[in-house]
């Protein structure tokens, strides 16, 4: 099993949800409940390959990259099939891993229209390909493809089963993230170029670049457009107005997977290759990403309380919790570096959790207009549970996994890596902590209108079904997680520290 999972764990974990896509294209669109099966059945095999890379993960080596693979790839434009796992990946492919059948159960009873099983089930798996990928990529441009990938599946499934504006928000959502991508592109190019390498290896790129002592300037102007890349996909202010839009208009599940995973390949960008290969670029632009990281929490939070939808409300909260994984990240210091990433993880789980919450009302409803709503906890009193449950996570209670991912963000702030501004950074502590109270107020706020009081007249004689088997089952493992995490943080942290000290190291100079 050790063979196996050295040589192939990786490859296989990577590519069977494709090969999993391309049976169910064999097979007629009218097997729906074959479609089903085979998509819930290929994940979990992802799942249980995920799991046993896991399980026989080194934790007393986890700096290292482990179950490596470098293949010859495109020789012409020396690209390489190189992939590896290490603690700062590890976290994010569980997730991921978790996620997609979570998705796929919810969807079973709960497919958007027009209803088609086969295409939209497909869609997942290809996106499952190219966020697992794009995790354990350690190649440049083979990074570069995976992420990529993505984008068409989601660009389908926004503009096939979105809202009444699902046209305008998949062409916007598509447009923005290419623009970054290709803004990326070309610094890889660039750094390629400049660096005199003969790899796109991330490792390699990165002693190169400090054996060769690559300018400072050019390492500023290659590290903005990574900047400007990976910023669109988290996405920081201002690259943020696409989110919005694809959050309302995209469906449930569509929703879901862009928050919990496609959100974090820009934040994951910014640790695996900008910081570690660019460390002088990092140092200059540390303040500015800090900057722009304080005015999205704010700006995001101030949105949020100016919102009438509950989806719309739900995407600007994530402006503003990915501004705190982004302050943790331009503290450059290894503590604020664990704290980006289990940041991460909590934002994946909270806020996927909220959005299949308001998927299953819109179901219900048939809007999510937050002044229409009222009364949850009287017409579905579990579902009004579950929202109220997520929403105290959101806001960063202790003893969630909220709090870990913000406060330690906050605190990382206090001390920032040596040759950035002490006091500048302890603003943006101050600031960050404001953003903490107008969470409180929109998140509290939000609750009360919709699960609090009496249902509104043109609702308050419908029967509401409470929550279903179908969402219990796809709910469940993350309400348990977010607090298992937020009382063993411990579970991230673990994983992460060697890794992200080295990173911190190597920043450090």
């Amino acid at each position: 099993m050790k063979d196996f999972l050295n040589d192939w764990g990786i490859t296989a974990m990577v590519f069977l949800p494709l090969v999993g896509a391309v049976v169910m294209m064999l097979i007629p669109k009218a097997e729906e409940e074959l479609h089903k099966t085979l998509a819930l059945v290929t994940s979990l095999g992802v799942a249980v390959i995920g799991a046993l890379l896991a399980l026989n993960f080194d934790w007393d080596k986890s700096a290292e990259l482990q179950f490596v693979v470098d293949k010859s790839w495109i020789e012409v434009i020396k690209a390489r099939f190189t992939v590896g796992v290490d603690g700062i990946a590890m976290p994010l492919i569980l997730l991921t891993l978790l996620v997609v059948p979570l998705v796929i159960i919810y969807s079973w009873n709960h497919f958007p229209d027009p209803v088609n099983p086969k295409a939209f089930l497909i869609l997942i798996l290809v996106l499952d390909t190219g966020m697992l990928g794009s995790f354990v990529a350690q190649d440049l441009i083979l990074f570069f493809v995976f992420f990529e990938i993505v984008l068409l599946p989601m660009y389908f499934m926004i503009g096939v089963w979105g809202g009444e504006e699902r046209q305008y928000a998949s062409i916007k959502f598509f447009l923005y993230t290419l623009f970054g991508s290709a803004l990326m592109i070309v610094s890889f190019l660039a750094l390629f170029f400049v660096a005199g390498a003969q790899t796109f290896n991330m490792t390699e790129l990165a002693a190169l670049v400090q054996s060769s002592e690559v300018a400072r300037t050019t390492q500023i102007l290659i590290f903005g457009g990574m900047f400007i890349g990976f910023g669109i996909k988290v996405p920081m202010f201002p690259f943020h107005t696409w989110l919005p839009d694809a959050h309302t208009q995209a469906p449930t599940q569509g929703s879901v997977i862009l928050a919990a995973v496609l959100l974090k390949l820009g934040t994951y960008g910014f640790v695996r290759i900008a910081l570690p290969i660019l460390p002088d670029g990092a140092r200059w632009w540390a303040p500015i990403i800090g900057g722009l990281a304080c005015v999205g929490i704010i700006y995001g939070a101030l949105a949020c309380l100016a919102q009438t939808d509950m989806k719309r409300l739900i995407a600007f909260s994530s402006v503003a919790h990915m501004g705190y994984v982004m302050l943790g990240i331009a503290t450059l210091t290894d503590f604020g570096i664990n704290a980006a990433i289990f940041g991460m993880v909590a934002h994946g789980l909270i806020t996927g959790m909220l959005f299949f919450v308001a998927g299953s009302l819109k179901e219900r409803f048939h809007t999510l207009e937050i002044s229409r709503l009222g009364g949850l906890l009287k017409q579905a009193p579990h579902m009004g549970w579950v929202l109220g449950f997520t929403a105290m996570a959101s806001l960063g209670l202790p003893g969630l996994a909220g709090f870990w991912g913000e406060f330690p963000a906050i605190l990382s702030a206090y001390n920032p890596a040596p040759g950035l501004s002490v006091g500048l950074f302890r603003f943006y502590m101050f600031v960050a902590a404001l953003g903490t109270v107008l969470a409180a107020g929109y998140l509290l706020w939000l609750y009360q209108r919709t699960a609090f009081g009496s249902p509104k007249d043109e609702f308050a004689h419908e029967h509401v079904h409470d929550v279903g088997t179908a969402e219990w089952i796809a709910w469940l493992p993350m309400l348990v997680l977010i607090v298992l995490l937020g009382f063993l943080p411990v579970i991230i942290f673990g994983m992460t520290s060697d890794a992200v000290e080295v990173l911190a190291q190597a920043l450090a100079g």
